[in-house]
């Protein structure tokens, strides 16, 4: 079957807080919405019919996780990853984040110090500092078009008393897919210094070719029994909204920990839809993804080759992975305030860079996950934006 993307729906009106939050942050209403971590792609059909397919029967109470809804993560971790794991090591959480903050909660402790990467997905800051622990930065290093890991840095903030670190694998917003060579460094890192480590892989299905995903906890049983794995079919299927998410945890004693203390806040159960429609995601969503990522890869290529084009100044960060392209304007020398006002003036909404930590100075993430013909309306109006500043 061929899917469409690009069919343009109108989500406006619908609750959705990439367009009806528009004028709440950004102040305007009619801006093209590039910023929230979804997509403007209809979820696909299949997740769809199982929805539906559930909402005949008239009855929704309180619902256990069948069988199917197992099988369908270990069979999709093993084809997409060549990860193969057990169902046990399968935890629930309504979300990436939530159990990236339950699990701060139940192994660490206020006044605990824990390591982060930036420039990275902002929330990781606000879950710390905000249940009273510390944050140490280990600033990535940009080479060659790409972020990588300052590892002498990070063995330093291991060595001085770190609980714990998390990682954002793939990298959210620099889109570096992690080789294996950089995850065994930072492996070796966690073990010899007894860390926990959280490795939110939410971005994994979503590599462009030839790169690969690499779980961190495949590596090696060392780092497997340190390492609290986060995935969810939400960014892969434009699927957010479920709240359904999977925690992959092999270490008994710390996957009981994460469970006794989901028990405490009781968000266990989740949702029966949700669960109905990760199930079907992962069970058909293989030729759907395919063609999904070839859209997204010319999406990519679309807006790095237009912005090379015209602007060659203006340099792009051209991700291995995600639907996330990080802009660096900083050659535009204007403030980071008068940055984020030129792209708003200019109908633009883009994630300013400075939320995102340290390094993003001066940058823009633009969600290139939309119709094409939305990006071409997208480069006239950046191409207006640079053209009003740029030096004669």
């Amino acid at each position: 079957m061929q899917y469409n993307f690009d069919e343009i729906v109108d989500r406006q009106g619908t609750g959705a807080f990439k367009t009806d939050g528009l004028e709440m942050i950004y102040g305007h209403k009619n801006l093209i919405p590039l910023w929230v971590a979804d997509m403007d792609f209809k979820t696909p059909d299949f997740v769809i019919a199982a929805v539906k397919e559930r909402l005949k029967h008239e009855v929704f109470g309180y619902t256990m996780r069948q069988n199917g809804f197992f099988d369908s993560i270990l069979n999709w971790v093993q084809i997409r990853h060549q990860w193969q794991i057990e169902k046990d090591w399968i935890a629930f959480s309504p979300g990436v984040v939530p159990a990236c903050s339950l699990s701060i909660l139940s192994f660490t402790n206020p006044g605990d110090s824990i390591i982060i990467q930036p420039p990275v997905y902002f929330p990781f800051f606000d879950i710390v500092e905000n249940q009273g622990r510390k944050l140490l930065i280990n600033q990535l290093i940009e080479e060659n078009g790409r972020y990588t890991m300052d590892f002498n840095d990070l063995e330093e903030k291991a060595a001085a008393g770190a609980k714990m670190l998390i990682i954002c694998s793939p990298h959210n917003p620099g889109g570096s897919v992690w080789t294996r060579e950089e995850l065994s460094k930072l492996a070796g890192i966690v073990v010899k210094h007894q860390l926990i480590v959280i490795s939110d892989e939410i971005h994994s299905d979503l590599i462009m070719k030839p790169n690969r995903h690499i779980p961190l906890a495949s590596l090696n049983e060392e780092i497997a029994n340190r390492t609290i794995t986060t995935i969810a079919p939400s960014k892969t299927f434009n699927m957010a909204g479920f709240s359904t998410s999977a925690v992959i945890i092999k270490n008994k004693e710390i996957r009981d920990s994460y469970l006794a203390k989901m028990s405490t806040v009781h968000i266990g159960h989740g949702n029966i839809l949700g669960n109905v429609a990760c199930q079907a995601a992962y069970e058909h969503g293989e030729e759907w993804l395919e063609q999904l990522l070839a859209y997204l890869k010319g999406n990519i290529d679309y807006v790095s080759n237009y912005i090379h084009n015209h602007f060659p100044e203006i340099k792009v960060m051209i991700p291995e992975a995600t639907y996330l392209v990080w802009i660096d304007f900083s050659t535009l020398k204007l403030s980071n305030k008068e940055l984020q006002e030129l792209m708003i003036m200019n109908g633009l909404a883009m994630n300013d860079g400075p939320m995102f930590g340290a390094g993003g100075e001066g940058f823009q993430r633009m969600n290139v996950s939309c119709p094409r013909s939305v990006l071409v309306k997208a480069m006239e109006h950046l191409s207006k934006a640079i053209t009003s500043v740029k030096p004669n």
